[in-house]
């Protein structure tokens, strides 16, 4: 059994601690993320410490047709992916009618084609293999709608709905899929949001990349279906459903204003 991880969004934040972990495992990596410059650092720490194989794909998979072309160079170096992690993805912060469209065209290129792309190409491997393990980063915006990140939140109900029902088709043939869904993090996510102000993140205490890295590798080893970081985000999240859809908008667009 092959035991080569590929992780999308590989030089900062979750991506790249997940990159660690897999590595300490001795778990050899394909890294997709658009910088060459930091992915040749992190292949020359990574195996300098670990002893493994670091394959680099710089790639900038909001571009269409990318995601096939990450799996047309791993395929043409005969390599079989054991562990897929799509973790590459980004927001955007602001009143829908102000933000720019060619951002949210690239957020959804991102965060649900390419996704979507790879997990049909890598995951119908594993199923014709008869195993492999899928770990899709969603977010605890995937339950509910959110007013000020409209098409993140959307984008990421999508991964969650996407993620169970794969969870649901693939477990019979040895292949599962679970949906990590942090909360806010230290990541480097809400500078590339252009959220920083918002109270969602200013002047909070928030996990690490490495905490939320961890706990998203325990849940893809266990199996779990869907696995949300934090007791507070956990509770929120189911209470989401009960909550009056008017009351819901209200709450999550206050929480998400600028000072």
């Amino acid at each position: 059994m092959s035991n080569t991880t590929l992780i999308t969004g590989a030089s900062s934040g979750i991506g790249l601690e997940l990159a660690r972990i897999h590595a300490s495992h001795g778990s050899d990596l394909i890294l997709v993320a658009r910088s060459t410059t930091k992915l040749t650092k992190l292949k020359e720490e990574l195996e300098s410490e670990f002893g493994i194989s670091v394959l680099n794909i710089p790639k900038d998979l909001s571009i269409p047709d990318s995601a096939q072309e990450v799996y047309d160079i791993v395929s043409e170096k005969q390599m079989e992916v054991e562990f897929l992690i799509n973790n590459a993805g980004f927001g955007d912060f602001g009143l829908y009618h102000e933000t720019s469209w060619e951002k949210e065209e690239m957020m959804i290129n991102l965060n649900i084609l390419a996704l979507s792309q790879l997990t049909k190409l890598f995951g119908s491997d594993m199923v014709n293999r008869g195993h492999g393990r899928i770990l899709n980063v969603s977010s605890t915006a995937a339950f509910q709608p959110g007013p000020l990140m409209t098409v993140y939140y959307a984008t990421k109900h999508y991964v969650q709905a996407y993620s169970e029902a794969l969870y649901e088709e693939w477990k019979d043939f040895g292949v599962s899929v679970t949906a990590l869904c942090p909360g806010a993090t230290e990541s480097g996510f809400s500078e590339a949001a252009d959220a920083e102000e918002s109270k969602l993140f200013k002047g909070k205490k928030l996990p690490s990349s490495k905490e939320v890295a961890e706990f998203g590798y325990k849940a893809m080893m266990k199996g779990q279906m869907t696995a949300i970081h934090g007791a507070m985000n956990t509770l929120m999240a189911k209470s989401a459903r009960f909550a009056p859809k008017k009351v819901l908008l209200k709450m999550v667009r206050k929480i998400q204003e600028k000072d």
